[in-house]
């Protein structure tokens, strides 16, 4: 237990029967009257919803235990991925809903951060950029070259990134994680 003043940003709390909610953003207010509060940002942790919430100063709140750990990606198991501690060698299960889009990223022995809480995988965090190989892509036309266009491209995660006119199949690209946006030429 802690209390609203403890709070930080990146905090996992646990509120409202059970869910877990992520400290985004707080701010202590001392009104000119009337006792001070916490305005606080909070995502859910399974859903990504964001909502403003308000506590008094000096409320206890419930501080959830979230272990991150660096682990390897390993392989698919039916609809599960399976991901192995690279410190102890345990390996986990994560489902599918848990990975989300980070899956369009995520090749046979990257390592990514997992999120536990008593033993259930909560989210994923990949690196910022990922370098992929472009499989499958268009040909760019002679005289393309100068306008900056793009194109539609699938790396071998199966993911389709645009990028431009000038990349072939075969070649390495550097991904954004985040948005998936084509970064440059991976060196």
């Amino acid at each position: 237990m802690a209390t609203t003043n403890d709070l930080k940003n990146g905090m996992t709390l646990r509120l409202d029967g059970g869910d877990l909610w992520n400290v985004v953003e707080f701010q202590h207010v001392k009104p000119g009257k009337g006792g001070a509060f916490v305005r606080t940002k909070l995502k859910n942790v399974l859903s990504g919803k964001v909502v403003d919430k308000t506590f008094n100063a000096g409320v206890k709140v419930e501080v959830a235990n979230v272990d991150k750990r660096e682990m390897q990606y390993l392989y698919r198991d039916g609809e599960d991925f399976v991901f192995m501690d690279t410190e102890t060698y345990d390996q986990i299960n994560v489902p599918p809903v848990t990975v989300g889009s980070a899956s369009d990223y995520l090749l046979e022995g990257a390592t990514a951060v997992v999120a536990v809480n008593e033993g259930n995988p909560l989210y994923i965090e990949l690196p910022a950029a990922v370098e992929l190989e472009i499989t499958q892509t268009e040909p760019g036309l002679q005289g393309d070259r100068s306008t900056g266009g793009t194109k539609p491209a699938t790396v071998e995660t199966g993911a389709t990134v645009q990028v431009p006119l000038f990349i072939t199949i075969g070649e390495r690209v550097r991904v954004d994680t985040r948005s998936g946006d084509y970064l440059g030429r991976a060196n």
